[in-house]
């Protein structure tokens, strides 16, 4: 009875680590998998700049970089994905198809979560700068000159600018447990040069 009773001891404990180090790695595997494809977006942002066309994070992203985004002062820098779907802002924040690219004419839309890369947004301020640059190496420098929350439901964003503008957009507000909420956090920029 005895042997038993410690096998079946030995059993559970071995079930406890087990169970253990799974959640230990269910709790690692986000992160990792946050900065590996960090990894792998800067990458692809470099072949990029060396003149590939849409070059694939991974072999089977539907996404490729357009746009390096930086702000506070370079405490900030994002590499911006082509689209702006659910699995795209996943990775990365995501310029609107929609909109002009960077430094063109017209509104420049840009989206991300509130919870992870555009976080930075709700202390941003008017006057502060922003860089954002094109997949063609073109560096465009923008003005803060507005910050809005919009009901996605009443409200849109214009995109045919006489000048350059940038929109970052995120969900509002930035401490809400639930998601999917019609508030947006709108920061608008004017190209300065």
């Amino acid at each position: 009875m005895f042997v038993r009773a410690r096998k079946l001891h030995r059993l559970l404990v071995a079930c406890l680590l087990c169970f253990g180090f799974w959640q230990l790695g269910q709790g690692a595997y986000m992160p990792a998998k946050a900065w590996l494809a960090q990894e792998l977006m800067q990458r692809a942002w470099t072949r990029t700049g060396g003149g590939e066309f849409r070059a694939a994070p991974w072999p089977w992203a539907d996404t490729w970089p357009v746009a390096r985004l930086t702000a506070r002062s370079g405490d900030v820098d994002l590499i911006v994905l082509a689209g702006s779907s659910g699995r795209t802002l996943a990775f990365g924040p995501g310029h609107l198809s929609a909109s002009a690219m960077p430094g063109d004419i017209g509104n420049t839309v840009i989206a991300g979560h509130r919870d992870t890369h555009f976080k930075f947004l709700q202390d941003i301020r008017a006057g502060e700068l922003i860089t954002v640059e094109s997949n063609k190496g073109r560096k465009h420098l923008y003005k803060v000159v507005g910050i809005d929350i919009v009901d996605s439901r009443t409200g849109s964003l214009l995109l045919d600018t006489q000048t350059a503008v940038l929109s970052l957009v995120t969900c509002y507000p930035f401490d809400v447990r639930e998601t999917g909420g019609p508030l947006r956090y709108v920061v608008t920029a004017r190209k300065v040069y």
